[in-house]
């Protein structure tokens, strides 16, 4: 008898497992692509959410969508086979919702997949999320098109233009993003889960992106776990189509992914200007590993848009293969935000097509010297080590603001060769431990305005007849040097 009740409970638990998991194929969603699903996934979704939650699952087919809005206790599952092939009919992603675009908060378009202040929101499987975004890619071409050819202004607003203007009228933006926002209608991001909590991305493929592929904002608990993302980066160029860019998110896991795309790779973000302030809700904890990047901007960035800060953050055993740049900070004054405790370890690079390393403050190379305020952007204790490169344009720079140097920047045993080296402006604390630079012209390394520099074991492996490995400047000061061939070093 007692083996008969045990029996019977795991029927009935058996039962309870099937009934939440709902196969959209049975349920009558058309697995050829021409009749969409929008509504029937959507209601299935509301269905499984009142029922305290469940599997929404796609065997083998296309199904063509819209939006889908997600809830708590849901999983998006995708079987081996299976496409979602998202509307490129721009009035599809009609009501707009608040998400955060850009670094923004407005109310615009709704990404592909969204949820607002859902808990356990999971996304899985072998299948495949398509964007179908050349239509938005050419729309972004045409209208910046249009808006240089009269001046920097829309010369009409369309519908949704005129709708987004209705929707954000007493929204705060600096005079330095006014053009970008000048299109008043913007694509949306692919996946943005706004204000949510314990995230799961695991294993799908996401192409074609509109525009920014997999965007958590203010969320806590995200992992992103073996995903790969393919946005082409030519004929056409999907503009803007970055990989994964979690802003003001905490507790960020980002490991295995492959990633190729038409803008960075991956990008930690919080905020832009005074409306990141606003919020003040910086980006930390982060830990990104395991990861190949391929075409795109830069391998791994922080910025620009960091208003909110970017704390806590641990990039290990990446390649970077194909990039623009590998590792690259970027922020600008009127941004504020402090960027710092950052760890950049075992990483290889290959056929870099700019510098592998970026450190940037000056992104707005039209900002004026002023006084150091909640505007002023801060780069402090970042430290890099274990890099090997090779087949690169220029191994990096520093780039100033007079009012707030680079500060406490490490790099440590590293082999890189490339045709140029590398250059530090207004930098004060900079570390160059066991580090060899091999270029093909110039210095090595480039000091100019800088305050503290430490070079120990620096060198180049085939120095340049009649051109010194370290170029020091007459207004750097406090300049330490040990385990170095003097006659490689020039003091101007």
């Amino acid at each position: 008898m007692k083996r008969l009740s045990i029996f019977i409970v795991g029927i009935m638990v058996a039962v309870v497992a099937m009934s939440r998991t709902f196969d959209m194929k049975q349920l009558g969603a058309d697995a050829k692509g021409i009749n969409s699903c929008t509504e029937l996934i959507n209601r299935t979704i509301e269905k499984a959410a009142l029922e305290g939650g469940g599997t929404i699952y796609f065997p083998a087919g296309t199904y063509l969508t819209a939006t889908i809005h997600m809830k708590s206790n849901i999983t998006l599952y995708l079987e081996s086979g299976a496409v979602l092939r998202f509307s490129d009919k721009f009035e599809d992603y009609l009501p707009f919702v608040t998400l955060r675009w850009e670094g923004t908060v407005m109310k615009s378009l709704s990404p592909l997949i969204y949820a607002h202040s859902a808990d356990n929101v999971t996304i899985s499987g072998r299948g495949t999320l398509d964007g179908n975004g050349l239509k938005w890619w050419l729309w972004e071409f045409d209208t910046r098109k249009v808006i240089k050819e009269n001046g920097g202004k829309l010369p009409a607003l369309d519908k949704l233009q005129q709708m987004w203007v209705d929707a954000n009228k007493d929204l705060e933006i600096s005079d330095y993003y006014k053009p970008s926002l000048e299109r008043r209608m913007f694509r949306p991001p692919f996946i943005q889960f706004y204000e949510c909590t314990n995230i799961l991305i695991e294993n799908v493929k996401i192409i074609n992106s509109p525009f920014w592929t997999i965007n958590p904002a203010f969320c806590d608990n995200v992992t992103i776990h073996g995903v790969t993302i393919n946005n082409p980066s030519s004929d056409p160029k999907g503009p803007n189509t970055d990989g994964i860019n979690p802003s003001s998110c905490r507790n960020v896991r980002i490991s295995d992914c492959l990633i190729s795309v038409g803008d960075d790779c991956i990008t930690i973000k919080s905020g832009r200007d005074a409306d990141g302030r606003k919020y003040g809700k910086a980006c930390e904890n982060i830990t990104i590993t395991n990861c190949i990047m391929l075409s795109g901007h830069g391998g791994v960035v922080i910025g620009s848009e960091m208003s909110g800060g970017v704390k806590r953050v641990a990039i290990s055993n990446c390649v970077f293969d194909g990039t623009n740049a590998g590792i690259r900070l970027k922020a600008s004054r009127g941004r504020g935000g402090v960027v710092e405790d950052i760890r950049v370890d075992n990483i290889v690079m290959k056929n870099i097509q700019g510098d592998a390393f970026i450190f940037d403050l000056f992104y707005d190379r039209l900002s004026k010297v002023e006084p150091v305020s909640e505007r002023t952007p801060i780069f402090r204790n970042i430290h890099l080590s274990n890099v090997t490169g090779n087949d690169i344009k220029r191994i990096g720079y520093i780039k100033r603001i007079e009012e707030m140097p680079v500060s406490e920047l490490s790099f440590s045993n590293m082999n890189i060769v490339a045709e140029q080296g590398f250059k530090a402006e207004t930098a004060t604390d900079i570390q160059f431990n066991n580090v060899s630079f091999t270029v093909d012209e110039g210095p090595s390394f480039d000091f100019r305005q800088c305050n503290g520099i430490f070079l120990n074991d620096v060198r180049s492996k085939k120095p340049i007849d009649n051109q010194p490995v370290v170029n020091i400047e007459k207004d750097v000061e406090n300049v330490n040097i040990i385990h170095c061939d003097s006659t490689q070093i020039m003091r101007k």
